[in-house]
């Protein structure tokens, strides 16, 4: 018999102040595990209960005041987690969990690089250069596996995953170098790009619109940040993707939205 398995991710933006979203969203879309990014709470004050009472009895936080934070909630039991510092800075950015098949899940939150893309200038933007980096040595020893990595990515890397591939050339998450470093980070361990696997480019798909659009659905200046790459095995088993547009619609949005892969183990 198969077993099925559904991964969502989502950069909530502070789960505290949006939890009604969070609750709404995990009775709709019923997700096993749900990885968030950008948590902003520290261990001790995050929100278990709310969690717990819709079933998601397992959870595994990382967490940070104020910035940062990544937490994984599941249905299914987790075993093991690691935390890797990819910064060497102490910032909550990633949170690894295996489940009781086998399966490796990394959550990470990619440093967004400030707002110039020339870290001579800008030292966020080395940092985030610096970050991916260290994932590309990690992708290496990965072989043999089976393990899906999510997360905010802070990168749109194709043409087809902004509004407008020459407008932003020269904006972070679309300049060449990113576009350039994600690319060896996804050769790293031949990750396949589900959400890309199921939605071919050149066919929009964004997860993040600013908040400063007024009307975020009629501008549409939308860029993919969030991603779900899996290694060649666990891609093989994956049978569906969804992106919960409307999400960003609801109350007290986050500027990402949800996305979810279904697996048949």
């Amino acid at each position: 018999m198969m077993d099925t398995l559904s991964v969502a991710s989502w950069n909530i933006n502070s789960v505290r102040f949006r939890m009604d979203i969070v609750e709404q969203f995990l009775r709709e879309a019923q997700p096993d595990v749900l990885c968030l990014q950008e948590t902003k709470v520290e261990n001790r004050d995050f929100p278990y209960e709310p969690l717990r009472r819709l079933g998601y009895t397992h959870i595994a936080i990382n967490g940070q005041r104020m910035h940062h934070g990544v937490a994984v909630i599941s249905k299914v039991p987790l075993a093991e987690d690691d935390r890797l510092d990819w910064q060497a800075n102490g910032e909550a950015r990633h949170l690894g969990v295996r489940l009781a098949n086998g399966l490796r899940i990394e959550n990470v939150y990619i440093p967004a690089g400030g707002d110039v893309p020339d870290r001579a200038v800008n030292p966020k933007f080395g940092q985030k250069l610096d970050f991916l980096e260290r994932m590309i040595e990690w992708s290496h020893g990965l072989s043999g596996i089976p393990t899906l990595l999510v997360g905010d990515f802070n990168v749109a890397p194709l043409e087809s995953d902004v509004w407008s591939h020459k407008q932003l050339l020269d904006v972070v998450s679309h300049t060449p170098i990113e576009v350039a470093t994600l690319a060896r980070l996804q050769a790293a361990n031949d990750w396949v790009d589900l959400g890309r696997q199921f939605v071919p480019a050149p066919q929009r798909l964004y997860t993040w619109w600013s908040y400063r659009a007024k009307d975020w659905a009629a501008s549409d200046r939308g860029r993919r940040l969030d991603h779900m790459w899996a290694s060649r095995d666990v891609a093989a088993k994956a049978v569906a993707h969804r992106v919960h547009e409307p999400c960003r619609s609801w109350l007290k949005p986050s500027d990402h939205i949800p996305i979810v892969t279904e697996f048949a183990f």
